[in-house]
């Protein structure tokens, strides 16, 4: 099975519509959003570069529970390419237990890189931006979100979803994450975010990821623009500080390093069992020389 160490963000925000266009690049891009909304500019700006090793662990961090999510009701989901990014609006029936108050849902959406980049993720986790964890195995959650993707293609369309088990999309650990107070990621990039970062992945297959990338455009009609890179860069962290739900020991590893971890420790041993034989096969094959040499030897000397 490959793995690739990458990350797929997902945001359960609900991200403000209107105001000024923007963009990702360009003349409208990111280093031009304070000019049209100032509070992009301010000092709790998210994303941040989560460095591990400067976290405080805080135990009064609980482990978070989603209500309703398996089952979001029978009405079906709205999907919709807003230029920017694709977005399912989700029922207020589900919410998460295990926050400082009760925060119902609103919408979902996913932020990625383009094909043949290791970035997408807004987050940084000690430096590393990345854009997938990918196996060889469809992820069913996803799938109900990216097998209609082709029917909204192009900024503004949109189409109806069935509902779905929901808690699929996310990481099947919950009781480990990060949490600090931040802001929006897009235009006006309100600080008023308390965001959860999860220390484990979800994770999909290429295929789905090569979907995502290549699917969607950013324009109404021809010439196309790709949707891609849509990630904004991380911000300074300035005096805040990051919090985690557990107590990290030793280095962090997605599953993909794990498992390269495990076969490179594997292959190791082997190589050393496969030295250790030939030495000591080489020792025996020495010393059955020897035995032969003395008592050839001891009988020369009697015969004489």
């Amino acid at each position: 099975m490959l793995f690739f160490t990458l990350l797929l963000e997902v945001i359960w925000i609900l991200t403000a519509n209107g105001g000024q266009h923007w963009t990702y690049e360009g003349p409208h891009g990111q280093d031009h959003w304070p000019a049209s909304y100032p509070e992009c500019g301010s000092n709790a700006q998210s994303p941040i570069n989560i460095q591990t090793d400067s976290v405080t662990f805080d135990p009064d961090l609980l482990p978070l529970q989603p209500h309703g999510y398996e089952q979001p009701g029978t009405e079906p989901l709205n999907l919709h390419n807003n230029g920017h990014t694709v977005q399912l609006s989700l029922p207020s029936t589900l919410y998460l237990e295990g926050l400082p108050r009760k925060y119902v849902a609103a919408q979902l959406h996913l932020h990625w890189g383009q094909k043949g980049t290791p970035w997408g993720s807004e987050h940084l986790i000690n430096g590393k931006a990345t854009a997938a964890e990918v196996g060889e195995t469809k992820n069913p959650a996803y799938e109900h979100i990216l097998s209609h993707l082709h029917e909204i293609k192009h900024k503004d369309q949109k189409t109806s979803v069935p509902p779905f088990n929901v808690r699929g999309l996310l990481p099947p650990l919950l009781a480990q994450y990060f949490r600090y107070n931040g802001s929006l990621t897009t235009p006006p990039c309100y600080q008023s975010v308390l965001w959860t970062v999860f220390h484990r992945r979800a994770q999909i297959s290429m295929e789905q990821l090569e979907n995502l990338r290549e699917t969607l455009f950013s324009t109404e009609e021809e010439p196309s623009e790709p949707l891609v890179q849509n990630y904004r860069a991380p911000q300074p962290l300035n005096q805040r500080m990051v919090f985690a739900s557990f107590i990290q020991v030793g280095p962090s590893y997605t599953t993909g390093e794990m498992l390269s971890l495990g076969v490179g420790i594997l292959v190791g041993c082997l190589c050393l069992l496969l030295a250790v034989y030939f030495i000591a096969r080489k020792i025996r094959r020495k010393r059955l020389r020897n035995r032969k040499s003395v008592v050839f030897t001891s009988a020369r000397a009697t015969e004489a």
